[in-house]
């Protein structure tokens, strides 16, 4: 199904909130007349580059900056001991901190600018400050870095083995933490006594991030007030505020983030890098403003990557084919330093998902975090909870062919019962609501199931080989509520909020202190406002991602947007209608209990025609000649909103493919989706989310993968080594939804921006795996070029009377 966009003002006021109107942001950002914060230029500015490290591990014999201080326009070159100087600003850490704390996590120091050793290949080394980024460039090429090669390890088990070498003094082992959820002894006993079991070993590859704008920063320090403004790319500028005046040791009143228009983040700026904090100190050790754009080699080489993870996994089954226990141990590369959020990636935001959709009695997960030589590894889209969900899946459709079940009755068999919700997993979260056989239902009908069936036993006899994989996901957003995040570690509450002010013109500005970068908050945020107030859509601003406009919020990840700023913003309007309804009883001469709101006006029970619109009464609070005595001017209203509970969307997700054995190529012949992400705000931007997760999580599949040499040096340094996934890679879609409300918000929303990412690889992994069952193979580990799956033709196609292997002269990766 396609979505057609409408225009607002062929929406009624009464149905804005659930209309597929236009985003309202896209004029801008089509005509170039959208600002990035690379587009921000200031009088006398300055330029930042980062001298980095060409190798993956070493230790800092000697740094020379000489030669570079010397350039012509160059304003400075600094160091780590620079930095910490008693004659240079600041006082701060110069560290970066971890902001989610486990019981068996190793802290160690993440230095802005390595000063003993360095444990990535892109570490921070010294900074240049210049007249332009070209000579800011060319100086830090001219400073001579001295080193002692170490050894390195890429791969979690090669970080935990005995010889490693040790990235940090204070983690034997290279251990980052050792953290267990569910029962253990029972899921031992579930083995003990099942009928059935399979097992599988996988990695979840290494994943960068590719945003369409590599991170960037501009600083511009006054020394006359001591204020400190950043524009930087960020998805949370409070966040970033707060983090960084610790690092630097500036006050935090006297410092602002601004987000300008930002090309996208995919959780990749989340997280405090050390380049941003060096370019505010850059700023006040000027006094001058100072800009530091990443080139797209260098995000490569310092940005978070996502996954990592190498597991073994095991299902149990009963001869009924119902689940009885599930095992999982995971090794989680966690990279060179602990990021902003990253101890919590392969923890609570992937163990508390390994129920999946099932009523599974009995879980048990054990995942072990690894330092290694690769960039400090934290959230990208989905953060644990796409891990989770291709581990379920794939041990689901093993799991159904050891028992002997097609997959699909094998998953109806153990999916959560409708009315069991809410759902209390073995593995410490409740789902809130949930009808998991209705997504199912529909891709079914939409495969038009049994007769593809029919369909591959033909091809087959014809020497085709298709397959039709399923991915029955689960995830959760909108992390909540503070008080029980705290428990599990965060080191900040997980609450947002928000803003709505009503002008005296009856005109309104709605600000929210999540940080949108693509998702069309802007739209969104509008209709909901609207439809709380009953004024037109178009009379709504959305103001977000400005620390000086908004004065806390904690950002944009994790789909928390809808279902926890959302809903503060609803909180703040109704407030707003509670305000407006004194001074309309007051102005009608009505008692409040009698006054009725709707569509934006407020009427008096049983006579209608004593009315007043929202705009008259927003004058009147303004005007404030007639309103109820002791009772302020003004109509705004300020929310926190802090969630009771996580919302956990679902769907169903199925792929079918074509796979030549002689080749290894892959063809995806279709691709259904099957989306529940509760009520939809609007359906035109849900599709959208929807496709562009799809789209990542088929890169994931089929494509994407960081890939480091033995001395942790990045081989897929760029675009012409990492395979993005172009638009004829990217299958055409076909969607359709469901609808369960959440309990737990006003909105009845469970958030979408991550659900394809999640659901997609593993849907496309098991429909391979189905393709090439007559040929012995049940897993091909991601990416899943054309060699890797010649290759596993080749090795398991005479296993148990399977199908003839490709010849010896096949050309496996031939032309696609």
């Amino acid at each position: 199904m396609t979505i057609d966009s409408l225009d607002p003002e062929d929406v009624d006021a009464a149905d804005i909130l659930g209309s597929a109107i236009e985003r309202r942001e896209d004029p801008a950002l089509l005509t170039g007349n959208a600002e990035y914060t690379d587009d921000i230029q200031l009088d006398g500015m300055l330029h930042m580059a980062v001298v980095r490290s060409q190798y993956g591990h070493a230790r800092l014999e000697d740094i020379d900056t000489s030669e570079a201080e010397a350039m012509e326009g160059v304003h400075g070159v600094y160091t780590y001991e620079d930095l910490t100087s008693d004659e240079t600003p600041g006082g701060g850490s110069f560290a970066l901190p971890t902001a989610w704390l486990l019981d068996s996590l190793e802290q160690v120091p993440h230095p802005v600018l390595a000063s003993e050793k360095v444990r990535h290949q892109g570490d921070g080394i010294a900074v240049v400050v210049a007249e332009d980024r070209y000579t800011a460039r060319d100086a830090a090429g001219a400073v001579d870095v001295a080193y002692e090669r170490l050894d390195a390890v890429v791969h979690p088990s090669e970080a935990f083995a005995d010889d490693a070498e040790r990235l940090h003094d204070d983690a034997e082992g290279n251990v980052a933490f050792d953290w267990e959820i569910g029962d253990a002894e029972k899921t031992a006993d579930a083995f003990a006594d099942a009928s059935h079991t399979a097992s599988i070993d996988l990695e979840n590859q290494l994943l960068i991030a590719n945003a369409m704008e590599p991170r960037a920063a501009v600083a511009e320090y006054n020394p006359g007030t001591d204020e400190l403004e950043v524009a930087m790319t960020t998805q949370n500028p409070h966040v970033h505020r707060l983090l960084m005046a610790g690092v630097i040791g500036h006050p935090e009143h006297k410092l602002s983030v601004r987000a300008p228009d930002v090309g996208g983040g995919f959780g990749s700026k989340i997280h405090h890098y050390a380049d941003e904090a060096l370019v505010a100190w850059c700023s006040m050790m000027h006094e001058a403003p100072v800009k530091w754009t990443a080139t797209r080699s260098e995000t490569y080489l310092t940005d978070a990557p996502g996954r990592g993870h190498e597991t073994k996994a095991e299902i149990a089954m009963d001869d009924d084919g119902n689940i009885v226990g599930l095992r999982v141990d995971t090794m989680a590369n966690m990279g060179a330093y602990l990021s902003t959020f990253a101890p919590a990636v392969p923890t609570y935001l992937y163990g508390t998902l390994l129920s999946g959709q099932y009523d599974i009695p009995a879980i048990y997960g054990h995942v072990k975090g690894a330092f290694t030589n690769v960039p400090p590894v934290d959230a990208y889209r989905g953060a644990g909870r796409p891990e989770a969900s291709f581990l379920v899946e794939r041990l689901v459709h093993l799991g159904a062919k050891e028992v002997g079940m097609d997959p699909v009755e094998f998953r109806k068999r153990n999916f959560v019962p409708d009315d069991a919700f809410p759902y209390e997993t073995q593995v410490a979260v409740v789902y809130d609501s949930g009808e998991y056989g209705k997504p199912m239902d529909e891709a079914l009908e939409l495969l038009d199931y049994e007769n593809f069936r029919e369909e591959q036993e033909r091809a087959r006899d014809e020497g085709t080989y298709l397959g039709v994989g399923f991915s029955c996901y689960i995830e959760a957003c909108g992390l909540a509520p503070s008080e029980l995040a705290g428990q599990l570690g965060a080191q900040a509450g997980l609450w947002e909020s928000s803003l709505v002010r009503m002008h005296p013109s009856g005109t309104v500005t709605a600000y929210c202190g999540t940080s949108g970068h693509g998702q069309g908050h802007g739209t969104t945020y509008a209709q909901i406002v609207a439809n709380e107030l009953g004024v037109p859509y178009d009379s709504v601003e959305v103001v977000e991602g400005d620390t000086d406009e908004i004065p806390q919020g904690m950002g944009t990840y994790g789909s928390r947007s809808a279902a926890v700023g959302g809903s503060s913003l609803v909180k703040s309007a109704q407030k707003v209608v509670e305000k407006g309804k004194e001074i309309a009883a007051h102005q009608l001469e009505a008692d409040p209990d009698d006054i009725e709101f709707e569509n934006g006006e407020y009427s008096v029970a049983g006579a209608p025609a004593r009315s007043m619109s929202m705009a008259d009464v927003a004058g009147a609070a303004y005007l404030a000649h007639d309103i109820p005595a002791e009772m302020e001017p003004g109509l705004e209203a300020t929310s926190f909103y802090d969630p009771e509970n996580f919302v956990f969307p679902f769907g169903t997700h199925a792929a079918i493919v074509e796979v030549d054995p002689d080749s290894g190529e892959i063809e995806i012949e279709r691709y259904v989706a099957v989306d529940d992400v509760g009520n939809q705000i609007n359906p035109k931007i849900v599709e959208g989310q929807i496709h562009g997760g799809i789209a990542q999580g088929v890169g994931q599949a089929l494509y994407e993968g960081a890939e480091y040499d033995d001395n942790a040096t990045l081989l897929t340094g760029s675009m012409q080594d990492y395979a993005v996934p172009k638009a004829e890679h990217i299958p055409e879609m076909e969607t359709e939804s469901t609808v369960t409300p959440s309990p737990h918000n006003p909105l009845g929303v469970k958030g979408v921006g991550e659900a394809g990412t999640i659901a997609a690889p593993q849907a496309i992994v098991n429909a391979v795996a189905d393709a090439l069952e007559p040929f012995g193979v049940d897993h091909i580990d991601m990416p899943m070029d054309a060699e890797s799956v010649w290759s596993a033709v080749q090795a398991n196609a005479t296993a148990d009377g399977g199908a003839e292997p490709a010849g010896d002269d096949a050309d496996p990766g031939g032309e696609r």
